[in-house]
C-alpha cells in the first residue's frame, strides 16, 4: 500500500505538469480539489455516512483543509509553472523534517532527539544543494518556483500535525469535510484570480484531472489513512522516500525533463537526513 501510495502521489507532479498546458493555476487546484470532493462524499453518502453538522467539527476541517490541501496544493501548483515536476517532488520530500521541527514546538509527545536535529541538519543541506549557489544572486524564477514547494512541505507538516485533531472523527467523514472546506477556500481565488474559469478542456487536461484528484487525492488520502491507522505514522514515512522516484521517471521518460549532479546530489542528501529522522537504519549500524 505505500508503494501503491506513493506512485499515486509521485504521479500528480506528472498530472500538474500536463495539466499546466491548458489551465491556469487555481483553476487546476479548484477541479483538482472540487472533483476529489465530490467523489469522497458521494462515496461516504453511499456507504450510508453522513457529514457532521457541529461548528467544532468544520472548524477542524477548515484549518486541515487550509495547510493539507488549498495551500500546498496552490503553491505546488504555482511552483511548478517555473520548476520541473521530479525537482519539485525532491523538495516536497522534505515535509517530514519540517514536521519534526514543528512537532518538538507544538507537540507534547515528539521531541527532538539526536539523530532528528542531524537528519534536519542534513535535509537543510540537502536544499541547499538543490537550490545551488545561484540561488544566493537573487530571487529568479528558478527559486520562487522553489521557494513555493518548500512552501508547500511547510504547509503540509503542519497540517500533519493539525491531522491529529481528527482521530474521533471517521476516516471518510473527516476526508469529505476537509475536501469541501478546501473547495470552498479556493472556489473564491479562482474566481477572483482567473474568472472566467476555463471549463472547455482538451483530452489530456481531462486526464490529468481525472488523475490528480481522483488517484492523486481521493483514492491517495484514503490509502494514507489506512496506512497509518494500519502501521503508524513511522512506517508511512517511508512513502517520502519512494514519491521522487515516480515524479522523476514520468517526468524524465514523457516530459522529456532532466536533473543536474546538484539535483541529484541534492537528493542523496535529503534522503540521508529521511533516514536520521527515522533512526532505524542507523540504529541497527550502531548497537
Amino acid at each position: 500500500m505505500i508503494v501503491l501510495l506513493s506512485i499515486f502521489w509521485g504521479m500528480s507532479f506528472f498530472w500538474i505538469a500536463l495539466g499546466l498546458r491548458e489551465l491556469s493555476p487555481f483553476t487546476m487546484v479548484l477541479y483538482r480539489i472540487g472533483i476529489a470532493a465530490a467523489v469522497v462524499t458521494l462515496f461516504l453518502y453511499a456507504r450510508g455516512g453522513r457529514l457532521p453538522f457541529a461548528f467544532s467539527a468544520w472548524r477542524k476541517f477548515f484549518t486541515i483543509g487550509a495547510f493539507n490541501n488549498f495551500l500546498p496544493f496552490s503553491l505546488i501548483t504555482c511552483g511548478q509553472i517555473y520548476i520541473d515536476s521530479g525537482l519539485a517532488s525532491i523538495l516536497n520530500a522534505t515535509t517530514p523534517l519540517f514536521a519534526v521541527v514543528m512537532a518538538h514546538f507544538l507537540t507534547s509527545d515528539e521531541h527532538m532527539t539526536a539523530n532528528r536535529i542531524i537528519g534536519v541538519l542534513l535535509g537543510i543541506a540537502g536544499v541547499a544543494l538543490l537550490m545551488g549557489p545561484e540561488a544566493l544572486l537573487g530571487l529568479t524564477s528558478n527559486a520562487l518556483g522553489q521557494l513555493a514547494i518548500l512552501g508547500a512541505a511547510m504547509s503540509y507538516a503542519y497540517g500533519g500535525i493539525c491531522v491529529r485533531q481528527l482521530k474521533d472523527i471517521p476516516v471518510l467523514e473527516a476526508m469529505s469535510g476537509t475536501l469541501i472546506a478546501a473547495t470552498v477556500l479556493t472556489l473564491p481565488v479562482a474566481l477572483v484570480l482567473e474568472y472566467p474559469l476555463q471549463t472547455s478542456l482538451e483530452l489530456n487536461t481531462i486526464v490529468a484531472l481525472f488523475g490528480m484528484s481522483v488517484l492523486g487525492t481521493a483514492i491517495a488520502y484514503r490509502l494514507y489513512f489506512h496506512v497509518i491507522r494500519t502501521v503508524g505514522a513511522t512506517n508511512t514515512l517511508l512513502v517520502t522516500f519512494l514519491v521522487p522516484i515516480t515524479a522523476l521517471l514520468m517526468g524524465v521518460l514523457v516530459l522529456g525533463e532532466s536533473l543536474n549532479k546538484h539535483a541529484i546530489l541534492g537528493m542523496l542528501v535529503i534522503f540521508t537526513g529521511l533516514l536520521a529522522v527515522d533512526g532505524r537504519i542507523f540504529r541497527k549500524l550502531f548497537t
